[in-house]
């Protein structure tokens, strides 16, 4: 079985959709930490060089008072460096600059605790790659789905709504529209009938470039871009509403936080960018399907990628201390977190990866290991770890439905595949699986505390969250495949392990308790 080689890159296997038949007739205050953009455009003040290295992207961290920051945007001009944002309470400046020392150079300038280059390749320009054309169901397939009374058309297919009890669940509440959940992605494609209703579009964003676009359908992917964000969003809160699927959340609101790039690539600043943004705009819970490129493992004892966690760091923390439970993909290589050393052979992905060791107690996938952040393992329709999925006895903090090869855990009837069913842009609907499709089912439920619980901080909703989740045991032997080799190795006791952390969670808890 191919694995995906990142959270939001392609599905291990084809999309299948459905189109939509034709008869389907900022402006911060002071005191926010939304970025100050007076110098985006300005040249590099004070600046007496012309530097001929490739443009990159920096972020450079401070201290957050008022005098540090505006001496170190001085030294950044200095040192052939133009602001493009600067996120002055959480004290992150993204900049652009051709100069090929400017990281070592504003090391040194006082106030800066890290600095260092998101990317290896210069800014691209704005090309365009295809993912495929996605394989519409047949008439047979669609014939049998057959839907019971008080279900939209195609929920007989999504195994994975019964999975976590959220069938259960809506019979209870679908969610409070007081409730939004940000899809920080690939862009979200809100024009689809099945997130239209529920798209909360004041608090949608473009962050590509690490600044806020609030252009109306900034927020979009393009037609040649990833469907991944829109699939993810219906997962969450697609309507119920007589069309497509049914999101385990389908009563809350959901925004679009478009961070990756139309390369497919999702860089510090556009990230910091998007949890900035949900925390200003008092978003109750993120979704983080992806790693921030292009390292998989960013390694502290790397000056560079310590400024990428650092940065992070303080935008994932600025979110949660505004309320937002952060909710992330654990990953789609079966690595163990716990382990004593993994070997990542794919960084860097925009330069040249090449095989390195690394601690994955001090090199860390972000956001996904960062403090605070719900890390999501995958399960497929048995209920067991999906085969990609990465786990981690003390990493994983709870699973859910993600998908896994329909020929390893194949769903009862009348589900017939696997994988996951969501929306896709333009009216359509397929099937995608990875840590990716499980994170969302972890943010819907969370939704639905948020929603059972109104006055409940991040803390208490993922409190609740791992206290009713679904304690489940280690798989041991864990031979997926059944080729009578083990795996992985499930670590930990019932009520939490590397597998499953402190279980599958569970939709109709989040309702009732």
């Amino acid at each position: 079985m191919a694995h995906l080689r990142s959270r939001r890159r392609f599905a291990p296997a084809v999309p299948v959709v459905l189109s939509l038949t034709a008869s389907l007739g900022f402006l911060p205050t002071a005191a926010s930490a939304a970025p100050s953009t007076a110098q985006t455009t300005r040249a590099a003040e004070g600046s007496a060089t012309t530097y001929d290295g490739p443009k990159l992207s920096y972020v450079v961290n401070t201290r957050t008072d008022h005098r540090t920051i505006e001496s170190v945007r001085r030294a950044i001009g200095r040192n052939g460096g133009t602001v493009v944002a600067s996120y002055d309470r959480i004290g992150v400046i993204v900049v652009h600059s051709a100069n090929p020392d400017f990281a070592k150079s504003i090391r040194r300038v006082s106030g800066v605790s890290s600095a260092g280059a998101t990317r290896n390749a210069p800014l691209p320009a704005q090309s365009t790659t295809d993912e495929g054309t996605p394989k519409p169901l047949s008439a047979a397939e669609v014939a049998r789905a057959k839907a019971a009374d008080g279900q939209d058309p195609l929920e007989p297919l999504q195994w994975d709504l019964p999975a976590i009890k959220a069938d259960k669940a809506h019979e209870k509440t679908l969610g409070s529209k007081k409730v939004t959940v940000a899809v920080i992605d690939t862009g979200v494609d809100d024009t689809h009938p099945d997130i239209a209703p529920n798209f909360d579009r004041a608090a949608s964003v473009n962050c590509v470039s690490g600044a806020p676009d609030t252009t109306d359908g900034a927020w979009r992917p393009s037609a040649s871009e990833s469907p991944h964000g829109t699939h993810v969003a219906g997962e969450i809160a697609g309507a119920k509403n007589g069309v497509g699927i049914t999101g385990v959340a389908p009563g809350v609101m959901v925004s679009g936080i478009k961070v990756g790039n139309p390369d497919g690539y999702f860089y510090t600043e556009a990230v910091v960018c998007g949890f900035v943004w949900a925390a200003e705009h008092h978003v109750d819970v993120t979704n983080n399907s992806y790693y921030t490129d292009p390292w998989y493992f960013n390694c502290t004892g790397d000056p560079d990628q310590k400024a990428l966690v650092d940065a992070i760091t303080r935008a994932t923390r600025y979110a949660e201390g505004k309320g937002a439970v952060n909710v992330a993909a654990a990953g789609n290589e079966n690595y163990d977190f716990a382990a004593d050393s993994i070997t990542d052979s794919s960084s860097p992905n925009d330069g040249t990866p090449s095989d390195r060791t690394v601690d994955p107690r001090e090199c860390f996938d972000i956001p996904t290991q960062l403090p605070g952040v719900v890390t999501v393992a995958a399960t497929g329709a048995k209920g067991v770890k999906s085969s990609f999925s990465n786990y981690g006895l003390g990493t994983i903090d709870i699973a859910a439905p993600g998908g896994d090869s329909t020929a390893y855990q194949t769903p009862a009837p009348p589900a017939t595949s696997g994988l996951i069913l969501g929306p896709l842009p333009g009216g359509k609907w397929g099937y995608m699986a990875g840590t990716s499709m499980a994170s969302p089912h972890v943010a819907g439920v969370a939704a639905l505390i948020k929603s059972t619980h109104p006055h409940a901080s991040a803390a208490a909703v993922k409190a609740l969250l791992y206290a009713e989740a679904t304690a489940t045991p280690c798989t041991d032997p864990y031979d997926i495949d059944g080729d009578g080799k083990v795996d992985a190795v499930c670590e930990g006791t019932k009520n939490r392990n590397g597998f499953y952390g402190w279980g599958i969670a569970d939709a109709l808890k989040a309702v009732t308790r």
